[in-house]
């Protein structure tokens, strides 16, 4: 029976979702998998370590590109499998001409009814450390807006109940995810580019994971692409099942 071919994604739904489409083309080539899941860093420390084979996936080059420097030799870049990129969003019942971009957080209408609360995920994602260099470099703390960390429960299950009361809130997303499946969500300018701009997400396997991978589910893999609208679609069926 062919070794397990042990592939990890970040613990986040949305990359859940990408892994399933990899582990779907090793199935189909006979090949065993091994999923494991873990945060930002742990899952590169794994990768690096060789503890796993292949990483659906690393954002490149602004997100992971840090975590992945000190062992990019180590590795192939198989395929890119969408283009992410972070955003800080809006309702779209929250009026463009009164807030349209990060600026306008700190003059009214948005000083009067925007919520202060910007809740976010786990620290180690890239949206985090661009959120917390936002709120510095536009002086938002000054102006009672405070950034925290937290579950993707937390972050989604906040800003869909401020969508059901129709409240104004900022939330730090990106693309894709399965929210924008559900809402339409009108990105803040944000002039200072601290948002790392249009990453390549990226499948990343070991080289001395590839001879047990094999070459026609490398070749196979290599063309894999999704794009954003399809991996947002699939994130929400994975975590909405049955609610269409």
């Amino acid at each position: 029976m062919p070794t397990a071919i042990r592939v990890g994604h970040i613990d986040l739904s949305f990359h859940d979702a990408s892994a399933l489409e990899v582990e779907r083309i090793l199935h189909d080539h006979g090949l065993p998998v091994e999923r494991s899941a873990a945060s930002h860093e742990e899952m590169f420390r794994r990768l690096g370590a060789g503890a796993i084979d292949i990483l659906v996936s690393a954002w490149l080059p602004a997100s992971h590109g840090a975590y992945l420097a000190p062992f990019e030799n180590a590795v192939r870049k198989v395929a890119i499998l969408y283009e992410p990129f972070c955003i800080w969003g809006v309702p779209d019942y929250v009026p463009e001409s009164a807030v349209a971009s990060v600026e306008d957080l700190m003059r009214p209408p948005a000083l009067d009814r925007m919520e202060r609360l910007i809740q976010g995920i786990n620290p180690g994602a890239g949206i985090s450390r661009f959120s917390q260099a936002i709120m510095v470099e536009y002086g938002l703390t000054a102006a009672g807006y405070h950034f925290q960390t937290g579950t993707e429960e937390e972050c989604f299950g906040r800003y869909s109940s401020a969508v059901a009361q129709g409240r104004w809130v900022v939330v730090p997303l990106w693309h894709p995810q399965w929210l924008h499946h559900r809402h339409r969500i009108r990105a803040l300018v944000e002039p200072k580019g601290l948002l790392g701009g249009r990453d390549a997400a990226t499948l990343i396997i070991r080289k001395d994971a590839e001879a047990k991978v094999g070459t026609a589910a490398l070749a196979e893999l290599s063309s894999l692409y999704l794009g954003n609208a399809r991996v947002s679609a699939l994130d929400d069926a994975l975590r909405n099942p049955g609610n269409v």
